[in-house]
């Protein structure tokens, strides 16, 4: 790490949690606070004008919620890490602001104990996870194996886990056809088996399946 001290955009839509927070990061020597948002949308356009190199962000906020904000950051800011800072020791928040590029997912609960690891972890270009969050990771990995879905792209033939990436990456049916040179229909009798073969609904599910299952980045 430089000698240079990480700065931190900080977004919550609560000033006492702000306050509280940014109380925690500016005691260390290594971290600044340097923009500070109170919604999602503001997060974001504080981001674009100050370049932070660390972005921590409330889950639930108005405007734009934290993951939100935080897949908006991943396309437009993406040398900003993301870390989310909950009260929501949810699995779902969990996989979603790790599909939506978070590096990390602390709980304010115990955020005077884990913020400031959490923030040099993702600095060093390491994950950090909360314990229930290893276990929600470990579950789910065994519930897929269960459900023949092991590293589950195996189920899939090189066609389907071609379409299915280009499908996540958000190529159209014609797109895909004209790369892949197969017709639009064959696009999506494939599109259409994949839905049933991963037990998935929409274009949304399967994307989140291809980040999960590693092919495309989140």
């Amino acid at each position: 790490m430089s000698d240079s001290p990480t700065r931190i955009l900080l977004a919550d839509d609560h000033a006492l949690v702000r306050r509280g927070v940014r109380l925690i990061l500016d005691a260390e020597p290594d971290l600044t606070v340097v923009a500070e948002a109170d919604d999602g949308a503001e997060a974001v356009a504080r981001a674009r004008e100050h370049r932070p190199d660390l972005a921590v962000l409330d889950i639930a906020m108005p405007r734009l919620t934290g993951l939100q904000a935080a897949r908006e950051l991943s396309r437009t800011c993406p040398r900003t890490r993301i870390l989310m800072l909950t009260m929501y020791d949810n699995e779902q928040y969990f996989f979603e602001a790790l599909g939506a590029g978070a590096s990390g997912y602390v709980l304010k609960s115990v955020a005077d104990r884990d913020l400031v690891e959490a923030c040099r972890a993702t600095m060093r270009g390491e994950p950090f996870l909360y314990p229930g969050a290893v276990d929600a990771l470990i579950r789910d990995h065994l519930e897929r194996v269960r459900e023949g879905g092991a590293g589950a792209s195996r189920a899939l033939t090189d066609r389907e886990e071609e379409i299915l990436k280009l499908v996540a990456e958000g190529h159209t049916s014609q797109q895909i056809a004209d790369l892949l040179v197969i017709s639009p229909k064959t696009v999506e009798r494939h599109r259409a088996n994949l839905l049933q073969k991963l037990g998935l609904k929409d274009r949304l599910e399967l994307t989140r399946y291809a980040i999960r299952v590693g092919l495309i980045e989140p």
